[in-house]
């Protein structure tokens, strides 16, 4: 049983850097010998720490991080990143400051963008890489395979722009395989009409963590990996086919104890209903820090290696569990919240599935209020 005692509010994401490692070999055993990892590390690294994660990829040798917006590339500058960075969704208005300035690549997949992108590196008298998208299927961002043509003419006509990559996104990775042959197959057509135009360039990518594992010959030379990188799955049905470790533990530490009687109600509502003499323990932790409140009289937490159910509703800054079958319980005991303890672990699939969600949103909504403290 841990012992270590931390200053201040107990509530702590711990980040197990190792395991994010082992993780990062994993996928890139998967590989196909001619591609290269793009780790995704938008949305603060999926609640795990930009910088810090970056940080550990860079020493591992990826070839590109990827993030959603420019500010996230931004920081990750000011955090000493010197790798290549991908801004995935593209530019909107007003931002193409921070492309030239850190030395961002931008996605493009609109006219204005480039004739945009085009007009300040002209002004700067520069090149910018870029990298282009189109829609094979996802129905999402990229242009249309049937503007695609009109697209590159239009591309080419700038000589500042330097086109680095092609890319597109798989939507259905675990629903329907054909579906997904379809778009690849789509994708290789844009390829080709791209290289009948005179385009040729290094990064050809489309696959996630999900196409990695289950069909890597679709990885190009460039593959995306997200989710898995931190120890997740992107849905039930990819958990024997690669082992990975948890990177985050969320934990706290009960905060007080208190014995009641039989017919007491628990939390907010009343929700809950003591059948008998119970211990009750609450912890500091809510749905303000991540917990979510869909996990009121539904989710459990380790304490000493055993289960202790959720009991009432989940608040803003507090949670409360019933203790009474966990013996020699005490204030400041350890909590684990999803992690390991002992034999027994609780994932963030098993967070996902009680709450009707997926392992990303469980990882995201741990907010910044919670200190992530890191391992190794």
């Amino acid at each position: 049983m841990e012992k270590t005692r931390y200053s201040g509010r107990p509530t702590i994401g711990e980040v197990n850097l190792r395991a994010l490692e082992f993780n990062y070999r994993q996928i890139q055993k998967r590989l196909p010998e001619e591609a290269k990892l793009l780790a995704v590390v938008k949305a603060d690294a999926y609640g795990h720490g930009a910088v810090p994660v970056s940080r550990t990829l860079e020493k591992l040798g990826v070839e590109y991080l990827g993030v959603a917006i420019p500010e996230e590339g931004v920081e990750l500058r000011r955090g000493g990143i010197k790798t290549p960075i991908l801004v995935l969704g593209g530019i909107f208005e007003g931002e193409v400051d921070p492309f030239f300035r850190f030395h961002l690549t931008p996605v493009l997949f609109r006219k204005d963008s480039l004739k945009l992108l085009s007009r300040e590196a002209e002004k700067r008298k520069k090149k910018i890489k870029v990298h282009l998208k189109v829609d094979t299927g996802m129905g999402r961002l990229g242009v249309p395979f049937s503007l695609w043509g009109d697209f590159l003419k239009e591309v080419i006509r700038f000589p500042n722009i330097e086109i680095e990559g092609l890319l597109s996104h798989f939507s259905m990775m675990d629903e329907e395989r054909r579906y997904t042959h379809n778009q690849w197959k789509t994708f290789q057509k844009a390829v080709r009409l791209a290289h009948k135009m005179g385009i040729s360039c290094p990064y050809l990518h489309m696959a996630s963590s999900a196409i990695l594992t289950t069909i890597p010959a679709y990885a190009g030379t460039l593959a995306r990996p997200g989710i898995m990188l931190y120890g997740a799955y992107p849905s039930s049905i990819f958990r024997d086919l690669i082992p990975l470790k948890p990177v985050m533990t969320l934990k706290t530490r009960i905060h007080f104890l208190k014995l009641v009687p039989p017919g007491t109600r628990i939390s907010y509502g009343g929700t809950f209903t003591t059948k008998r003499e119970s211990l009750i323990a609450t912890l500091p932790i809510g749905y303000a820090d991540g917990y979510s409140r869909h996990l009121s009289n539904h989710g459990e937490v380790l304490i000493h290696g055993k289960r202790a159910p959720v009991v009432g509703r989940v608040c803003m800054d507090f949670t409360t569990v019933d203790v009474t079958d966990i013996p020699r319980v005490s204030i400041g005991d350890e909590v684990i919240l999803m992690g390991r303890q002992g034999k027994d672990q609780i994932s963030a699939e098993e967070i996902a599935e009680k709450i009707n969600s997926i392992s990303y949103e469980v990882l995201c909504l741990i907010g910044k209020r919670v200190p992530r403290v890191y391992k190794n």
